[in-house]
């Protein structure tokens, strides 16, 4: 190609992109004159594709695995087969995690704690859970999840992002892309954490990713205690309308480079001045608990802001109410390789009221028809001994689901005698991101975004809805 025929087509090039980057300077101007910096709001939002029972998605992650076997699937027969042999018919040629070793004296490790019916539904449920289980007839037991990565970081992978290939979209990403946000004060896509009970394996960041989208899908981690975001006070001597004008003169300048460079993550910083300028009058509001009544901090038994699940769940439903499209309270402590008896008494005491709070006051709120509550880890627990604990188990373990359209009091699924194999209604992470993409009004199959000439999704090239839990 010669120097002229350069210089020609990039005149070509230049005069669409300018045209094109013209609309996108329109859209910045109609921000800049609204009565706020502006709003992520909607703006993302693709169409819906079908009708949706659900607004809003509070996954309350139970991180390191919590056994099945003594939380939600009562196995009376292992109980039987207590310290005998586990049955190589069970066992033989399947992935174990650390007990590989000990393939040939695989012992049954019996329920450590009692069960009990409850509610009309007769749901069954740990006694180490009396919280939970006051609300037995509002929620969806689904007892036989199945998983594909037996290592902590890379199942917590797979349960995020649909992916053991780490850099996928988070769920929270794929969600306020597909959406938009119903808020233009707080972030689409919120983390909390908390930790204590037992082993607390690290959570990387990158759970919450946004991966191949753009960067202002990316969920925002909240500290649990303290100021929730850094930096979130203006600096002395700072006023509101002096900071406004700072952020408009650099969101002008921002504009004129991506403008000039068609860089996304410029439009990404566009969006977070934006957001981080109303951040500093909302996130004060938002973590203020003297507004609630004595009444709802007794039900969660906290204060609020405090570093404890239980705060971490109020202040979900807070967020909730203000629009926040997708929370994750992760806590973590539940890797009981050893102990599990003791453990499991002492991890769900930390999670056991928030939770049960959370769903009640979604409930009495009117809430809880348009939020859907998850509550799972990102695996199970061997049915076989590791010394007094159980090893990582992916083949079938339990999880509950809330509101947003779930049929509520129902269990659903069922593992073999020993709670080793799903074997009725098997519900694959692909199966039950499909289902929730759903209960949002999205067909997953219909969620993609192009990247690297492939239109990916959440669900890869699997998934199905579930519709017995709808």
């Amino acid at each position: 190609m010669d120097y002229q025929r350069f210089l020609l087509d990039q005149t070509r090039r230049h005069f669409l992109k300018r045209n094109t980057k013209g609309i996108g300077t329109l859209a910045l101007a109609s921000l800049l004159n609204q009565n706020s910096l502006g709003s992520e709001g909607a703006r993302n939002a693709l169409p819906i594709h079908i009708p949706a029972k659900c607004k809003r998605v509070i996954w309350l992650y139970m991180a390191g695995g919590p056994s099945h076997l003594e939380s939600f699937d009562y196995k009376p027969k292992l109980a039987e087969m207590n310290g005998k042999p586990m049955p190589k018919s069970i066992t033989e040629g399947q992935q174990i995690a650390q007990l590989q070793s000990q393939a040939n004296q695989l012992k049954c490790f019996g329920p450590q704690h009692n069960f009990s019916r409850h509610g009309t539904s007769g749901q069954m449920i740990s006694d180490v859970f009396p919280k939970i289980a006051e609300i037995a007839d509002d929620i969806c037991v689904v007892k036989s999840l199945n998983t594909e990565q037996i290592n902590h970081d890379p199942a917590h992978t797979f349960m995020n992002t649909g992916s053991i290939i780490p850099g996928r979209p988070s769920m929270g990403s794929w969600l306020t892309y597909g959406l938009g946000s119903e808020t233009e004060n707080l972030p689409g896509f919120v983390v909390l954490t908390s930790a204590g009970g037992g082993q607390g394996q690290p959570i990387a960041a990158r759970q919450w990713n946004n991966g191949f989208l753009p960067g202002r899908f990316q969920g925002v981690e909240f500290q649990s205690s303290g100021d929730p975001v850094h930096y979130i006070s203006r600096p002395k001597g700072l006023s509101d309308a002096g900071q406004e004008d700072v952020i408009r003169a650099s969101q002008r300048m921002n504009a004129l480079g991506d403008e000039a460079l068609d860089d996304p993550e410029i439009a990404t910083k566009i969006n977070q001045y934006e957001m981080a300028f109303r951040m500093q009058t909302s996130v004060p509001e938002l973590v203020d608990f003297s507004d609630e009544p004595k009444h709802i901090l007794d039900m969660y038994g906290t204060e609020g802001a405090d570093g404890s699940f239980a705060a971490n769940c109020l202040m979900a439903r807070r967020m909730a109410e203000r629009g926040v499209r997708f929370i994750q309270c992760y806590h973590r402590g539940w890797d009981h390789h050893g102990g599990l008896k003791k453990g499991m008494e002492q991890t769900a005491k930390f999670v056991d009221q928030g939770s049960a709070a959370l769903v009640k006051d979604l409930k009495q709120r009117g809430m809880l028809e348009d939020t859907m509550v998850i509550w799972a880890g990102e695996f199970g627990r061997t049915p076989m001994a590791q010394g007094s604990g159980r090893d990582h188990h992916i083949k079938g373990f339990s999880g509950w689901l809330a509101g947003g359209g779930i049929k509520p009091g129902i269990s659903y699924g069922e593992t073999d005698d020993f709670g080793y194999h799903a074997v009725k209604d098997i519900v694959h992470v692909h199966d039950l991101h499909a289902t929730i993409l759903h209960q949002l009004g999205i067909d997953h199959k219909k969620l993609t975004y192009r990247f690297q000439g492939r239109d990916f999704r959440l669900t890869d090239v699997h998934g199905k809805l579930v519709k017995g839990i709808i």
